[in-house]
């Protein structure tokens, strides 16, 4: 029985070691499995971290690169507008700049006559080509253009010595359906000239224009004191009286090309003043040049007024961005203290419709047109 037990009992005892042994292998087992799933969900939870990760930096890139296509386009819109802008402001540049005169073909031009005055030679620098018509005063050059006998007409104006030419620019004025639309200065060179065997010692009489009488005051002082003056209604008109009449004692302050062309010879040259005596002429036309295009660099208006007003008109010219460059007054008559002011203004960008359109807010302001100035 004894080692029945025994036996009994050695049985027991290795049935009870291998169900330890089957129990720790099931625990090992389930460990391992319990890792390997640990280490699957950790697996899976990596890529699933990687794929959130790699969705989260997609994502980050895309909206990295929407941002950069919406500044790209942003900064392509900018400088499309800025170019917009740019070429909008080089265009404003271009139409603000002065216009040139289209002067046509063959124009119809008439002047202050006759032949060989001053006048004629800024008539022909302005115009280099046309059909020149001397007149017998300024008043009949003007009525030419009124009454369509002329396109244009060229008058003097103002003086380096004689200042403004006075009449003249009474005519400007009293007639109101002629505009400015072009400016000559011109250099003036004073010429004394007599018959061909005349000298000074004859001289008795100068005959000229009264602004070339005033210019050769000074030298006359000194050379002719005792001549006496005649006026006459132009420079050359002096000269062809001198060679009409045969008259040795007598002389005409005239431009230089008048001896040439009348058969008179030269005795004195340079007579004026200065050397630096220029004269403005206007050009004028039945109708203002804005027609051809606005941005002339020149205006001229006439302010009628009186005296007290004149300061605070000149005052708004120049807020309207305008430059005085000359400026005549002559009397209004209707009572003392009118007057009638001829002011010539300009402008280096040119003088723009919105200029003209903010001037004519002036009630007292009258426009005469803009234009372009030659200088010979």
């Amino acid at each position: 029985m004894k080692g029945s037990k025994k036996g009994l009992t050695s049985i027991l005892a290795m049935l009870m070691i291998c169900v330890m042994l089957a129990s720790c292998g099931s625990g090992s087992a389930a460990a391992d499995r319990g890792s390997a799933e640990t280490a699957e969900n950790n697996k899976a939870s990596e890529s699933a971290g990687s794929a959130k990760s790699a969705e989260s930096t997609g994502s980050s890139k895309d909206v990295e690169n929407t941002e950069s296509a919406v500044i790209a386009e942003s900064t392509a819109s900018t400088g499309s507008t800025e170019s917009a802008e740019n070429a909008g402001s080089d265009e404003n540049t271009q139409g603000s700049a002065p216009v040139s005169f289209m002067i046509p073909d063959n124009a119809r031009v008439s002047y202050l006559g006759p032949a060989g005055t001053y006048t004629e030679e800024a008539a022909q620098f302005f115009f280099s080509d046309g059909s020149f018509q001397p007149k017998e005063t300024v008043q009949d050059a003007i009525a030419d253009v009124v009454d369509g006998n002329a396109d244009y007409a060229v008058i003097p104006q103002e003086n380096t010595l004689g200042g403004a030419v006075t009449n003249y620019v009474d005519a400007l004025i009293a007639q109101k359906d002629i505009y400015v639309v072009g400016e000559v200065i011109l250099p003036i060179n004073q010429t004394l000239m007599g018959l061909p065997d005349a000298t000074l010692e004859d001289i008795r009489t100068v005959w000229s224009h009264a602004q070339g009488l005033t210019q050769s005051a000074e030298w006359r002082k000194k050379h002719l004191p005792e001549a006496d003056t005649q006026e006459m209604p132009s420079t050359a008109a002096a000269a062809s009286y001198v060679a009409e009449t045969g008259d040795k004692t007598i002389a005409a302050v005239a431009a230089p090309g008048a001896a040439d062309l009348y058969g008179l010879a030269v005795l004195a040259e340079n007579v004026q003043i200065t050397d630096t005596n220029k004269t403005r002429f206007y050009v004028l036309s039945a109708s203002r040049l804005e027609e051809q295009g606005e941005g002339q660099r020149h205006a001229v208006f006439v302010a009628s007024c009186e005296a007290n007003r004149i300061d605070d008109i000149i005052v708004e010219i120049h807020n309207a961005g305008l430059e005085l460059v000359t400026i005549h007054d002559r009397p209004e008559g209707s009572f003392l203290g009118s007057y009638n002011y001829i002011i010539e203004v300009e402008s280096e960008s040119g003088v723009s419709g919105q200029t003209l359109e903010t001037l004519g807010t002036i009630p007292e302001l009258n426009y005469l047109g803009s234009f372009q100035m030659m200088e010979k």
